[in-house]
């Protein structure tokens, strides 16, 4: 997904920018991000300057321009004009950028056959179905076909697996979280929860959760290039409870939230969309995407994957919100505060079955 949208960021506090603690490298590398200036290619772009790499960018220049002085940047196109990497030379490609195996091919064409190491940001999206109850590895089945998000991002690690063979990490994120994010997904609850009061908590109070801190996942994908590791990893945090995470975020907000729990069936008779209208809500009992939020992510602890407290990324995300002084960025339309007490009132008189 691409977001054509631009508003003001104000970098925020140093508190809140910090990734996990890698090892710094022993020698800088030669870097190119596909991407680089709003959320996750931001990070990526601030750990990778931090650690002494030399980094050079590639997009369109429509969001941020000028961020990171320190970097080179290029302008490209993935739907268009490639050119300005011709006769650049990289130690490692992080492209978080790519959504077809169109985007692959130009970008292959265009930077030679020669790239030491290339890191895809893929998604869990690619995989064909999330069946309830059932946790999932790297090796169930891709979306077939060329329609749809998962489906061309299965397609476009497949083109990057052919190109590169033996040079190829396909990370697959969940849900990306953490400041910055212009979805507004996650941010829904640490902002919520910190308004208090009576609070519509969703589905079954112990039902997982999973999400990764955006930096923990910049941070990660860094070390990967930098070892050169290959494969495929579900980049995703460790399960928790809904109930932990409401927690974590009323202790992060200092609030006096409590929370009203309401079932799978009674949020969907009242409307409320899976997802999007109450973000890492999800009917456990969907047959296609029931399961989702169950990935096992072992293969990248084995890679050294490391995430931080979801308590910390609760803190980090409303500071980050707060900073605007008003509404921070949201592409999704999640429940608004009259939908939210419609609901309660709705469960407050038996609606919910």
């Amino acid at each position: 997904m691409q977001f054509d949208r631009w508003w003001p960021s104000p970098d925020p506090p140093p508190a809140i920018v910090p990734s996990l603690p890698y090892l710094k490298p022993a020698a800088a590398m030669k870097l190119l991000i596909l991407g680089g200036t709003v959320f996750l290619g931001r990070h990526l772009t601030e750990a990778a300057l931090a650690q002494g790499h030399e980094v050079t960018l590639l997009n369109r220049g429509r969001h941020n321009p000028g961020l990171f002085t320190r970097a080179q940047s290029l302008t490209g196109d993935r739907d268009g004009d490639m050119a300005a990497l011709r006769g650049h030379r990289f130690d490692a490609v992080i492209d978080c950028s790519g959504q077809t195996p169109t985007h692959i091919a130009r970008a292959v064409e265009a930077l030679g056959p020669d790239v030491p190491h290339y890191l895809f940001v893929s998604t869990i999206s690619v995989c064909a179905s999330f069946p309830p109850g059932v946790s999932y590895d790297e090796t169930v089945p891709v979306c077939a076909g060329h329609e749809g998000y998962g489906a061309l991002k299965a397609r476009a690690e497949e083109a990057i697996q052919a190109a590169l063979p033996g040079r190829v990490a396909v990370v697959r994120p969940g849900l990306i979280v953490g400041p910055f994010d212009p979805t507004g997904r996650f941010t829904y609850w640490p902002r919520r929860v910190a308004r208090g009061g009576e609070v519509l908590a969703p589905g079954r109070p112990g039902r997982p959760v999973q999400f990764i801190d955006v930096r923990d996942l910049a941070a990660w994908c860094l070390q990967l290039a930098l070892v050169r590791s290959t494969g495929v990893f579900n980049a995703v945090g460790p399960e928790i409870t809904m109930t932990q995470l409401l927690d974590d975020c009323r202790h992060a907000a200092g609030s006096d939230a409590r929370f009203t729990w309401v079932d799978d069936d009674a949020l969907l008779a009242m409307g409320v969309a899976p997802w999007t209208g109450l973000p890492l809500w999800l009917p456990e009992a969907d047959a296609g995407f029931g399961g989702m939020l169950l990935a096992d992510n072992s293969r990248a602890i084995a890679a050294g994957l490391q995430t931080r407290p979801p308590r910390e990324t609760a803190r980090d995300t409303l500071a980050w919100a707060r900073s605007f002084g008003g509404e921070p960025p949201a592409s999704v339309s999640t429940l608004t505060p009259d939908d939210e007490a419609r609901c309660l009132a709705l469960a407050s008189h038996g609606a919910q079955p």
